[in-house]
Formats: structure tokens, sequence, C-alpha cells
């Protein structure tokens, strides 16, 4: 009886040891990439747009913090928050109108979705910089 009862005991599980699919790790990246975009990516989009359109001076203020090397790194980071959440989203979407549910679609689609979030957050910041 002891014996059935180590059995059934609950595991423990280390989350960060465990290597998840391709597709659920895309998956985790929406969902945080979404999140970040919504926490800080709305208030300091908002806390720049009411800088840029207060006055002369602090378009000014603006334009030069974006120069500086840092906070050029946080928008690209930002830009692909962006770019991977909106991928991830067009593949999402795709799986709920059933194209790409089979495993090896679905770990194709993923591959693409980093691919395609690395490439155009690349080119937007060779662009940009």
């Amino acid at each position: 009886m002891e014996e059935k009862l180590h059995h059934n005991r609950p595991k423990y599980l280390n989350l960060l040891k465990i290597r998840q699919p391709i597709p659920a790790v895309v998956s985790i990246l929406h969902r945080i990439s979404g999140v970040l975009l919504f926490f800080p990516g709305i208030p300091f989009l908002l806390c720049g747009l009411q800088l840029l359109l207060e006055s002369p001076q602090g378009f000014e203020i603006l334009q030069g913090s974006i120069n500086n090397p840092m906070i050029k790194l946080m928008l690209l980071l930002s830009l692909w928050f962006f770019l991977h959440h909106l991928c991830a989203g067009i593949r999402h979407l795709l799986l709920d109108m059933q194209v790409g549910i089979a495993l090896e679609q679905a770990r194709t689609g993923s591959k693409l979705v980093l691919i395609a979030g690395f490439v155009l957050t690349t080119l937007s910041g060779l662009v940009l910089w």
C-alpha cells in the first residue's frame, strides 16, 4: 500500500530544464511579446507621442534621446517584439483556419515565424539605424 502511494505523488518539473518543441517556444514568445508590447510598450509610446506633439523643444528632446545607441537598441528590441507578435499572430490565424496543423507543418511554420521576425527586424534596423 505504501509503495502504491509513492508512485502517485506529484513530480517536480523544472521547466527551465525541459526542452520544449519549437511550436511551443514560438507560442510562449508570442505571449511574452504581447505582454511586453502592452505594458511597457503602450506607456512608452504614449509618453513619446506626448513629448513629440507637446512643443518643438519636446520634439528635439525626443530626437536627441533616440540618437542614443542604448535607446536605439531598446527600440530595435521593441520592434522585434512587434514583428514577432505580428508573424506569430498570422500563424495562429492560419492554425485557426486548419492550415498547417500537421506536426511537420507546425514545426516549419514556427521556424518561419522565428526567421521572419529576425529578418524583418534586421532589415528595419538597417533602414532605421
